[in-house]
Order: structure tokens, then sequence, then C-alpha cells
């Protein structure tokens, strides 16, 4: 919506979310949103994940990634962040 203040989120994902096309889903999410961000696997085998857009936009985009990934995400611990301006949604290595 483009009434509402940009917004991020820095969301850490532990759980089966290496190796089964998570950073791709949420890629693939993030394209139907009026967000921006990243997505990449850490050493430790969680996946960490920055989005900024409208509160609604990323809300609900972070609900498609938890209803997609279901039981696969054993814990998400989510931050508030600060928009950085970034523009599309990329998959970092």
């Amino acid at each position: 919506m483009a009434d509402q203040p940009r917004m991020a989120r820095m969301v850490h994902y532990t759980g089966q979310v290496q190796g089964v096309g998570f950073r791709y889903t949420a890629s693939s999410i993030a394209r139907w949103y009026h967000v921006a961000g990243w997505v990449r696997n850490l050493s430790d085998g969680s996946v960490e994940l920055f989005i900024e857009g409208s509160q609604t936009d990323v809300d609900v985009f972070l609900k498609r990634v938890r209803d997609h990934w279901g039981k696969k995400i054993a814990k998400e611990q989510i931050e508030e962040g600060t928009p950085d301006g970034a523009i599309g949604f990329e998959i970092r290595k």
C-alpha cells in the first residue's frame, strides 16, 4: 500500500531450510508483493532473510514463506530492521 511507511525485518530461520529451495521460493514469493531485500544461507545451516516494504506487504510475504515451508521451519526469529531503500529481491551466496 502506497500510503504506508516503509519498514524492514531481519529474519533467521532454522530447521530444514537449506538444500530444499528455500531461497528460490522466498525470491519467487517476493515477486508477488511490493517488497525488496535478500535471502542467504549461513554456515550454521540456517537462513537469513532481510525484507522491506509496507507493513502489509512484509507481513503477508512472511506469512506466505511460513505457510509454504510449514514444519520445515523449526524456529523463526524476527527482528526489526531499518529500510535501506533496496530495490528488488536477490539471492545472496
